[in-house]
């Protein structure tokens, strides 16, 4: 990672659950009221989570499946979609468990990336600490110093109907 001098830190914020409702509320409510202009957005992804959104059971999750996992990966694709409407760069993290394969790993990174994020990467912060999301934080960096077009989703006088 490069060095990164003081004058070059961001401020990083977690918006809440979901890129839908908590995503929304931070990008509409949060930034306009606070003046923010984000430059980039992480999205967090696990493989227990695209495999359950592909129809797996709760039991069955620690078994290979990465037909599931594809499955699951049009749920990332739809969040992916609705961030980007916000004119921001995506980057997903992927939240990866001992449990998790390589293949289910890269079915992700493809899919992310096939929606449009500009990177997917896996994450270890959970076992590893700081170490284990230095991959992230590249990512994050790079993506912030892409051009970005952020804007509202809506206008404060747009009316309710």
């Amino acid at each position: 990672m490069r060095g990164i001098a003081l004058e070059d830190l961001r401020d990083v914020t977690e918006a809440g659950f979901g890129a839908d409702l908590g995503a929304e509320k931070f990008m509409n409510i949060k930034c306009r009221k606070a003046g923010l202009a984000p430059d980039c957005v992480v999205l967090v992804a696990t493989i227990r989570a695209m495999k359950m959104n592909g129809g797996v059971a709760k039991a069955d999750l620690g078994a290979e499946n990465v037909d599931a996992v594809k499955e699951g990966c049009a749920n990332l694709g739809r969040h992916i979609a609705n961030l980007k409407q916000f004119g921001v760069p995506v980057v997903v993290a992927i939240n990866a468990f001992e449990t998790d394969t390589w293949a289910e790993v890269h079915a992700v990174e493809e899919a992310a990336l096939a929606a449009g994020a500009s990177a997917a990467v896996r994450t270890e912060h959970w076992e590893k600490g700081g170490e284990g999301a230095t991959a992230l934080a590249e990512a994050v960096v790079a993506a912030c110093e892409e051009p970005n077009e952020f804007s509202y989703l809506y206008p404060l006088n747009m009316p309710i109907k």
